[in-house]
């Protein structure tokens, strides 16, 4: 039996989560008592050890700092806890945690209980008092899912806000889901964009938000392809909620969507790999429209192929899918790839329009970047944030006694100062755009001005580079009557609407506005 005769003793005190540690006085509380009963058991407290994890585990960061500290004495220690339930939350973490202690030198003592090993009474009581505890856990954890998940079946989200929302009270609603800007604007852009071609795909996404200044950074989750799929995938964006585990599929939430879920639909739609141009090995530069044309019958992506004559070979498109009445008919790929190239001509501005657009885009360019000073201000409001919380940090060390505490406080304190000056750095670069105007659009107003020439003098991949970002999705071709009415991408919309200003049917304002024309003078 180990010799209980020390003067010795070490308090273990501990709550469930670092937030009752930082807000709560429970910590504080159950040191007291536990002084107060070393106190008048006439013990010498060496050391103060401090965990905040649930009671249901064994590997603690303190609770193994402890088990450290008692193994590199020579003497037993006294090992003092406010009550059972502060040592653990179940009978089997309870046993293992009192077994370990004892090996390493400690005596468990507490002012609630009598944890005698000789007495068969005490021993049953201490079984019965960490079974009791245990089930307090376990109901507590029923208790609190059953209140969530009749949360969010009202249209409620119960667990840590999604990037781009932050957690509000609201009369009415409690704790309410609304926008946390300029983020959640940040994650509408890239939402509509990625939906309208504008990003080709997620690793594109994720090099945009890398480099965006107002993007949240942690130095715990590295931005990945992975992570950019999560968010696109998360449907709490377009106001509904899924949570399969508590049966919760697409519940229509009360906070305020930051997208349609037309939008969202769009997304996924293109993340499930229905590419409007699909990436095909046997597309040859002989047939650049395979795959991308489809049959008018069916509704199949026509296929390619070279007929042998008599003296030389000839290239023809066709559909082979069986059933359908085109099925084996041929199309000359001279007519069919001719009729494209006339459907590139009608949607290839003017002159005169595609200065228009250049003024709009430059006004935009200027619009985005007088915005950067939001950017600005919002990254001088972090900057502010990570001095207070070094500030903190630097009294907690003053303060602390633990050097396991001090360790971790430092630790901390290095990370901050390290994201502290990447801050400076950002603030200092914010609003400085890498490339003038000029530079940055020259390439893209070259393309919107003239499709069909990167058509008529590109390789194969710039030829389908025309066809994604021209067109919004494959064209259908009759074999008697030609292309069908193809649909464009945002940017040649935006032409059709500048070039039909004058007409009865555009919706958009006539340059002379609404009231009427004055009369010049001297005529």
């Amino acid at each position: 039996m180990m010799d209980t005769h020390t003067d010795k003793a070490v308090i273990y005190c501990r709550v469930s989560s670092q937030k009752q540690m930082r807000e709560g006085d429970g910590l504080e509380s159950q040191r007291v008592r536990c002084e107060e009963f070393a106190k008048y058991r006439g013990l010498q407290v060496v050391e103060i050890f401090r965990d905040d994890a649930s009671g249901s585990l064994i590997n603690r960061p303190a609770m193994k700092a402890m088990i450290a500290f008692l193994k590199s004495r020579k003497e037993p220690h006294v090992v003092i806890i406010d009550d059972i339930s502060r040592l653990a939350r179940s009978l089997e973490a309870h046993l293992a945690l009192r077994d370990k202690i004892r090996k390493a030198g400690g005596i468990l003592q507490s002012p609630t209980i009598d944890f005698s090993d000789e007495d068969s009474d005490s021993s049953l009581m201490e079984h019965v008092l960490a079974s009791v505890s245990q089930h307090a856990r376990m109901k507590i954890r029923e208790t609190t899912r059953n209140r969530m998940r009749g949360r969010m079946m009202n249209g409620y989200w119960s667990f840590r806000a999604p990037i781009g929302y932050k957690f509000q009270r609201v009369a009415g609603h409690g704790n309410l889901l609304v926008r946390d800007e300029p983020v959640a604007s940040l994650i509408q852009e890239i939402f509509e964009g990625y939906a309208s071609g504008r990003f080709g795909g997620p690793a594109e996404i994720m090099r945009y938000l890398v480099a965006h200044p107002v993007w949240p950074r942690s130095r715990s989750e590295t931005m990945t392809i992975e992570r950019v799929m999560e968010l696109l995938e998360r449907v709490h964006y377009a106001g509904y909620l899924n949570y399969p585990a508590w049966g919760i599929h697409m519940q229509p939430a009360k906070h305020e969507p930051i997208i349609s879920l037309a939008t969202f639909n769009a997304v996924r739609e293109r993340l499930s790999g229905n590419a409007k141009v699909p990436a095909r090995k046997d597309i040859h530069e002989d047939f650049p429209l395979r795959g991308f044309v489809e049959c008018d019958d069916c509704g199949s992506p026509l296929t390619s192929c070279w007929a042998k004559g008599r003296s030389e070979r000839y290239p023809y498109y066709h559909c082979q899918t069986k059933g359908c009445r085109s099925y084996g008919k041929s199309i000359k790929r001279d007519v069919l790839e001719s009729g494209f190239r006339d459907i590139l001509n009608t949607v290839t501005p003017s002159v005169e329009l595609l200065g228009v657009a250049t003024a709009i885009f430059h006004d935009l360019w200027e619009a985005a970047s007088a915005s950067s000073k939001n950017a600005q201000a919002h990254l001088m409001t972090e900057a502010l944030r990570l001095e207070r919380q070094i500030e903190q940090l630097v009294d907690r060390i003053v303060n602390a006694e633990s050097e396991t505490l001090i360790g971790a406080y430092e630790n901390r304190l290095r990370a901050l100062e390290a994201e502290k000056v990447e801050m400076k750095e950002k603030i200092a670069n914010c609003g400085r755009p890498l490339n003038d105007f000029d530079t940055t659009y020259r390439t893209a107003m070259e393309f919107l001005g003239n499709p069909a020439k990167r058509w008529d003098f590109g390789d194969l991949s710039e030829k389908r580079a025309v066809l994604k970002l021209t067109f919004e999705s494959r064209i259908r071709y009759h074999r008697e009557e030609g292309f069908r009415t193809a649909e464009t991408t945002v940017p040649f919309n935006i032409f059709n609407c500048l070039c039909g200003s004058d007409s009865d049917e555009s919706e958009m304002v006539h340059p002379t506005g609404f009231e009427p024309v004055a009369p010049r003078l001297g005529i």
